[in-house]
């Protein structure tokens, strides 16, 4: 019989990291969580649990815990930039796909996970970076970290996202995340700042000439509730010379860029505090997925920009479908390359997916913008269909 590993290292306590962990548990395996960041309850911006990724949460007790903290999204809309409707897709999600989509602050949800993994009597331990993993087939795997502490166990997983260590030590070689020439801008703003426009639980979002922008309730807090995001053509710009702006200057990028856009967008910008600046990246394909004892999964894996939405979903589908073969009880390297030919014919097409729907918002010429906005109103309904295999997927019943 196959030795069966007693001990996970999980690098990473963002999404992946602690439900990989929880999940894994359950089927008898120890873990303990690596996270290089001081635990927080307050980074990031908003995004989107899809049907596929609130089946995940429902199997580890969590769904009514997202929605009642979230805010359910019971329609995607879209707009040109002078307000004219443009289409509308992923309505009844909850009765087509068994769970609704949910939009929800980052914040808050690493903060109900973090939670749910300490409740399952997963070890996790912040500020520890990873520098390098030592693992020789007779003796423990050992994650070092820059503090000079280390750590043993049986397998490790890389769940350190786009910018991933594991993922060095997996694929030494292997190619970078790729900037997808796009800069996001994100934040917060009160639910006093949509008064007066009835958008109910629907997500609004306004293809410009250049660029994009959407907004949605993601929380019941009136104070803090609506996200918000902004997506530019990067024009030699990276998020780093952005975040070094002052907030005013920032802000005035935002109001200039987006000038002339419909209402609310420019009160969404002027009540904008703490904005938060992405680098839109990507990982569309890497040649292996493990090495050893070593695994790499969601971001780590297969990262995907946000114009898809999966990027939540694609890394909970990742802890469930691992934890799943994980319990069939085969040697570790037969595992790895079950999960990676059953998990990367799926993600790569979502990455791709993403990459695509991103490039229309980009900057156009105005009779290119329009052209787009009518294609749009037909291609809207059409597209959505071939948007199903996405949220029908049910990690529990592969």
């Amino acid at each position: 019989m196959a030795h069966r590993p007693r001990k996970a290292l999980i690098i990473g306590a963002g999404i992946a990291g602690p439900v990989a962990a929880i999940l894994l548990r359950r089927a008898g395996i120890e873990s303990a969580i690596y996270e290089a960041w001081p635990y927080s309850k307050g980074i990031g911006g908003g995004l989107q649990i899809a049907p596929n990724g609130m089946h995940v949460l429902e199997e580890i007790g969590l769904a009514n815990e997202l929605v009642r903290r979230g805010s359910v999204a019971e329609a995607f809309d879209f707009y040109s930039q002078g307000g004219e409707k443009l289409g509308s897709i992923n309505r009844d999600m909850a009765r087509r796909f068994g769970q609704p989509a949910v939009n929800i602050s980052r914040a808050t949800l690493n903060e109900i996970l973090i939670d749910k993994a300490w409740c399952a009597c997963v070890s996790l331990y912040f500020e520890k970076r990873l520098i390098k993993i030592e693992d020789r087939g007779d003796q423990p795997i050992i994650a070092y970290f820059a503090d000079g502490t280390t750590a043993e166990g049986d397998f490790l997983i890389g769940a350190d996202g786009v910018h991933s260590v594991v993922r060095r030590q997996v694929v030494p070689d292997g190619p970078q995340p790729f900037d997808t020439g796009l800069i996001g801008f994100g934040g917060f703003v009160p639910h006093a700042v949509l008064d007066g426009r009835p958008i109910g639980k629907h997500v609004e979002t306004t293809f410009g000439q250049s660029g994009f922008f959407g907004y949605g309730y993601c929380s019941p807090d009136p104070m803090d509730g609506v996200m918000w995001w902004s997506t530019q053509p990067a024009h030699g710009m990276d998020a780093a010379m952005f975040r070094a702006l002052d907030h005013a200057t920032l802000k005035q990028h935002l109001l200039s860029f987006h000038h002339g856009w419909h209402d609310p967008i420019p009160a969404i910008i002027e009540a904008a505090e703490n904005i938060v600046v992405t680098d839109t990246l990507d990982v569309a394909t890497l040649p292996t997925w493990s090495r050893k004892r070593s695994l790499l999964i969601g971001d780590a894996a297969h990262a995907t920009s946000p114009h898809a939405g999966q990027g939540a979903s694609l890394a909970l589908e990742d802890a469930m479908r691992l934890a799943r073969l994980m319990q069939e009880g085969q040697e570790l390297g037969a595992t790895f390359q079950a999960f990676e030919a059953e998990r990367r014919p799926r993600t790569e097409k979502i990455v791709a997916m993403a990459r695509r729907n991103g490039n229309s918002k980009r900057e156009f010429s105005a009779a290119g913008a329009w052209m787009r906005n009518q294609m749009l109103k037909w291609l809207l309904p059409l597209g959505a269909k071939g948007m199903d295999f996405m949220y029908a997927y049910d990690a529990r019943a592969v």
